[in-house]
């Protein structure tokens, strides 16, 4: 599926329903949209995709927007993206893999591809929420696209990639939702912060480094609940000694 966080132009949201009927992407979803996306502009973007408009669900925030996401990959075309680190084209819509369509209802069974907002992007607590982040080859001056045009290109790519090995990600597992690694980070942050090894005005940007480096190592579902469950044993010791 592809996602569009706080999209303003009912021209782009047109635009990029229409290509989800392109490349067969049936669902797109909108985070917190500041325009009507069934306005005229839009239905005559869409073209044939109107359909895909019709459909559209909206959400509040990114976290909810992908819950039921199995992998996530966000976009970013900003130069000021921290210590966040990004992945080529090929790499990360490789990783992105296809929905699996035999699963049971109450499985993951999907993708996302996350777009952020026109003027600037995904900020970089919602390039957090996705396990990998793709930055497009543009020029290092210049490097943002317009929205349509970067979901042009992305989803040409990934239709191409899957169509030459469509089971080049079978044999990885794939990794902890943005929703259950959020939960984990808050926690282990709360129970930081109680111990005095955090500081109430540095604890966010450390945090987003601890989920910076459980990204890149991929962590698992049953890893996330290894590490809350330590955490939670780790409340309960503290409370334990000082009661």
């Amino acid at each position: 599926m592809v996602v569009l966080v706080e999209p303003a132009g009912p021209l782009n949201i047109g635009s990029t329903a229409r290509l989800c009927a392109n490349f067969a992407t049936a669902e797109l979803r909108l985070v917190n949209p500041q325009v009507d996306p069934l306005s005229e502009e839009s239905k005559r973007m869409a073209v044939h995709g109107v359909d895909v408009l019709h459909r559209t669900k909206r959400y509040n925030t990114l976290v909810e927007a992908v819950s039921d996401c199995r992998r996530v990959v966000g976009t970013c075309g900003r130069l000021d993206h921290g210590e966040i680190p990004l992945s080529g084209p090929e790499s990360a819509l490789t990783w992105l893999g296809t929905p699996i369509h035999d699963l049971s209802n109450t499985d993951r069974t999907r993708v996302a591809l996350v777009f952020g907002r026109e003027d600037r992007g995904l900020s970089n607590d919602e390039l957090r929420v996705c396990q990998k982040v793709i930055t497009l080859y543009s020029s290092s001056a210049y490097p943002s696209l317009n929205l349509s045009h970067a979901v042009a290109v992305l989803l040409h790519d990934y239709t191409r990639l899957h169509q030459v090995d469509r089971a080049a990600t079978s044999a990885h597992q794939d990794p902890a939702p943005a929703e259950q690694l959020s939960s984990l980070i808050d926690d282990a942050g709360d129970l930081l912060l109680e111990v005095g090894f955090l500081l109430d005005h540095t604890a966010a940007a450390r945090m987003g480094k601890v989920r910076d480096l459980l990204q890149r190592a991929s962590i698992r579902a049953q890893e996330v609940a290894l590490l809350r469950g330590m955490v939670r044993q780790l409340r309960w010791a503290v409370h334990r000694q000082r009661s």
